[in-house]
């Protein structure tokens, strides 16, 4: 049969499978470099986005793995940004309260604080991303002020440490943000290179 009978031969069907492997590879990154970028959003709202952007990147990889798109150092890489935004908005809020004079108690509130303060600010304060922020921020310092209260501190060396527990969330929250917006640029690299 000759290639213009309206038959596919073998090697038609190899080009048209080849190409729609292509087409969904490329639909699949730009689904990737999306799906990164809302794990740099959930970040901003104190949520587990790192972690999200690793599991993406690498579940990419894994279907792509012969390709080379994405390559064992590039997950090596995103695994060890992941834990290490991790640990910085873990111990900011008490690094804060620490720094301003709290105590260990105070620390462990600011900790603790601002869980919950995260979650009520975002349902108290509509502004998406802002609301999340300032809750946290608050929660860290009403925390370490409670913390520091029940430790025997008076009232302005407890409320001198929860502001320092504020600010330590604060600039913990604005290193992970940085770190996530990291990870996104290096899983955009990978697909790039």
């Amino acid at each position: 049969m000759k290639k213009g009978d309206g038959l596919l031969v073998p090697s038609d069907i190899e080009e048209a499978t080849t190409e729609s492997v292509t087409w969904l590879t490329w639909l699949a990154a730009v689904g990737l470099i999306l799906g990164n970028l809302c794990g740099v959003v959930l970040v901003a709202l104190q949520l587990p986005g790192t972690w999200l952007i690793l599991f993406l990147t690498s579940i990419f990889a894994w279907w792509r793995w012969e390709d080379g798109i994405i390559g064992m150092w590039t997950l090596v890489i995103l695994a060890a940004l992941s834990v290490l935004a991790e640990v910085i908005e873990f111990v900011s809020g008490s690094i804060g309260s620490k720094k301003a004079g709290g105590t260990r108690r105070g620390s462990w509130g600011a900790l603790i604080g601002s869980i919950p303060g995260a979650i009520l600010g975002s349902f108290l304060i509509p502004i998406p991303i802002v609301g999340t922020i300032v809750g946290a921020c608050i929660g860290a310092a009403t925390g370490s002020v409670l913390g520091d209260r029940s430790a025997g501190r008076d009232w302005n060396q407890s409320l001198k440490a929860g502001g320092g527990a504020a600010a330590g969330t604060l600039v913990g929250t604005l290193l992970k943000v940085g770190v996530a917006i990291g990870m996104w640029g290096t899983s955009l690299v990978a697909l790039l290179i």
